[in-house]
């Protein structure tokens, strides 16, 4: 892997290549964004470019130190992992006294310290010690999903680096041509990831993805079906689902959100669930178009509703009953 490798990342990438050419490395940084957005391969992909013999603008994937780094076997890059659900004290000081000892073969020691927002305290406060007088070979990379997770004079002493996400047609192109993946299932992928890549290619691979969609699929044929005894009865599979609400609220958004679309035009090029197109036609002829704003203002309120903590069953009903209304 390289810097082209990663993708949507420009102003970071730039910025880390800047900092190899002018020999203005930090001591330490703070990598943060979302899970999945690519701050493990980023920190990688650093970590061989500053270990890189030679390094003109990128790796050169061709000297001992890059083929080392391909291999996990560079033994001047340390990836440090949380025991159980965090870093702790123990660790860090094995890291401590880790970095006592000089390069093995070269000018610098490079440690990738993973979910590092899930370091105890006493763990931050024993890594400050060694951020406030790192020796000069030393770079740390602290891999994080909220910076302020981190004692204060833990951040004074790093470069931020925030990863932001990426669009949904970047992510649509990179499934369609690097895996093979259809378009209308690379459409679907790209909508449920949030801007994130390695999202899309955990729902790429999630069978329970697939099952959800299609069983929220089924609980609004039968909703639209329009017998009010049905939806006390569709309350229990949102219940079922309680820990992926959103996900399934979103589902019920997307797909209304197409309804709306074939209402307005004469084109399925915009749709998400476009592999459903006779399903959403159906749909649409049954609800009506003005009606359908309605149903996703309903979805949305939900949404916040559930955010604010009302009671969830409550809500659920009301949703349910309110989009069969209208």
């Amino acid at each position: 892997m390289d810097f082209k490798d990663i993708v949507g990342q420009e102003k970071v990438i730039h910025f880390l290549k800047g900092s190899i050419t002018n020999k203005r490395i930090a001591h330490a940084y703070i990598f943060e964004g979302a899970k999945g957005v690519g701050k493990a391969e980023m920190a990688m992909v650093f970590a061989k470019a500053v270990q890189c013999k030679n390094y003109d603008g990128d790796v050169c994937d061709q000297c001992a130190s890059c083929l080392k780094v391909n291999t996990n076997n560079h033994p001047d890059i340390k990836i440090i992992e949380p025991e159980g659900k965090s870093i702790k004290n123990k660790q860090i000081e094995d890291f401590q006294q880790d970095l006592l000892r000089r390069p093995y073969e070269s000018d610098k020691k490079i440690y990738i310290i993973k979910d590092a927002n899930s370091m105890t305290d006493s763990a931050q406060n024993r890594l400050l010690k060694t951020l406030e007088e790192p020796p000069e070979y030393a770079v740390i990379i602290l891999i994080s999903t909220n910076v302020n997770s981190f004692l204060p004079t833990i951040k004074s002493r790093c470069q931020i680096l925030k990863f932001y996400p990426i669009g949904e047609k970047t992510i649509e192109d990179i499934l369609k041509n690097k895996y093979d993946l259809q378009t209308d299932e690379a459409k679907v992928l790209a909508a449920f990831s949030d801007g994130i890549l390695g999202k899309a290619l955990r729902l790429k691979e999630s069978e329970e993805f697939r099952n959800k969609r299609e069983e929220t699929i089924q609980v609004m044929e039968k909703l639209l079906k329009k017998d009010p005894l049905v939806a006390f009865e569709l309350v229990e599979f949102f219940q079922k689902n309680k820990d992926n609400i959103y996900e399934i609220l979103d589902f019920m958004l997307f797909w209304f959100r197409d309804i709306l679309l074939l209402s307005q035009t004469s084109t399925d090029k915009f749709l998400i669930n476009i592999d459903k197109k006779e399903i959403l036609q159906k749909h649409m002829h049954a609800i009506g178009y003005n009606k359908i704003g309605n149903i996703i203002n309903t979805i949305e309120k939900t949404k916040n509703d559930i955010k604010a903590n009302i009671n969830f069953q409550l809500v659920i009903e009301m949703m349910l009953l309110t989009i069969q209304e209208v």
